[in-house]
C-alpha cells in the first residue's frame, strides 16, 4: 500500500522478548513514530484502576474510555505515556498494572476503542506499531511484519531488570511466574483473524542483544524501501 509517510512495520511477540525496546530504536533509527499498544492498554487499565472502574463495570468503562486522553509522545519529545497530560511511563509498567491489564484489554468495547485510535496513528505509514495483535488486527497490512520470541528464562532476567532499575521491588522468580501467567492468558485469547505464517518473519532473540535485534528490523525495512 502506498503511504505518504514510509512503512508500517508491526511488531509482534511473547511477553519480555524485547519487543518494546527494540520497536523504540527500530523507529528512532528509522525517524518513525513509535507506536506502543500495549501502553496504551496498559494506561487504559491504570486510569480504570484510579477511577474505581471494575473490567466488569462496562457502561462506566464505556464513558471512562470516552473521557480520557492517552498520547504517546514521540522519541524526539521523550517518548513518554501521558494519561491526561500525567505521564505514567513508570506507573504502567508496575506490577499491578501488569497482572490487571488482561482484564480489560480482552473486552471489546475497550478493544475498539483503542484500535480506531492506533488505526488512525498509524495511517499515513511511518510508524514502527508493536502489540500481541497488531499484524493481524490493527495493520493487517502492514508492510512489514516481525513476531518476537524468546524463552522463558531470558524474559524473565529481562523484565527483572527493566523492573529493579526503575526501583520496583519484586523478586525473579515472581517475574517468570507473572510472565508464565501471562502466556497460558495470550495463547487462550482471540485475537482477530491471524496473519498468514507467510506474512510473518520470526526473530528468536534468545541470545540476541537490543543492537543486533534492531540491526536486523532495520535491515529488512531497508530492503523494502524504508
Amino acid at each position: 500500500m502506498k503511504r505518504n509517510a514510509g512503512l508500517v512495520i508491526a511488531i509482534d511477540g511473547v511477553v519480555g522478548s524485547g519487543k518494546t525496546s527494540t520497536a523504540r530504536e527500530v523507529a528512532r533509527v528509522l525517524g518513525y513514530r513509535h507506536l506502543d499498544t500495549g501502553a496504551m492498554y496498559r494506561a487504559a487499565t491504570l486510569a480504570a484502576r484510579q477511577a474505581g472502574v471494575a473490567a466488569a463495570e462496562t457502561a462506566a468503562l464505556a464513558d471512562l474510555l470516552s473521557r480520557i486522553r492517552i498520547t504517546l509522545l514521540p522519541q524526539h519529545q521523550g517518548g513518554a505515556v501521558l494519561l491526561d497530560g500525567r505521564d505514567v511511563s513508570h506507573r504502567i509498567r508496575s506490577p499491578e498494572i501488569t497482572r490487571a491489564v488482561g482484564a480489560y484489554a480482552d473486552l471489546p468495547l475497550v478493544r475498539r476503542a483503542l484500535i480506531a485510535q492506533q488505526q488512525r496513528l498509524g495511517a499515513e505509514g511511518g510508524v514502527v506499531a508493536e502489540g500481541r495483535d497488531i499484524a493481524s488486527v490493527v495493520f493487517p497490512d502492514a508492510d512489514l511484519k516481525i513476531r518476537m520470541v524468546a524463552d522463558l528464562r531470558a524474559r524473565a532476567l529481562r523484565r527483572f531488570r527493566e523492573l529493579t532499575e526503575k526501583g520496583v521491588s519484586i523478586s525473579l522468580e515472581d517475574v517468570v511466574t507473572d510472565i508464565r501467567q501471562r502466556d497460558a492468558e495470550d495463547a487462550a485469547r482471540d485475537y482477530g483473524t491471524c496473519a498468514p505464517p507467510t506474512d510473518v518473519i520470526e526473530l528468536d532473540t534468545t541470545g540476541m542483544t537490543l543492537n543486533g535485534q534492531v540491526e536486523h528490523i532495520v535491515s529488512l525495512a531497508r530492503q523494502r524501501g524504508a
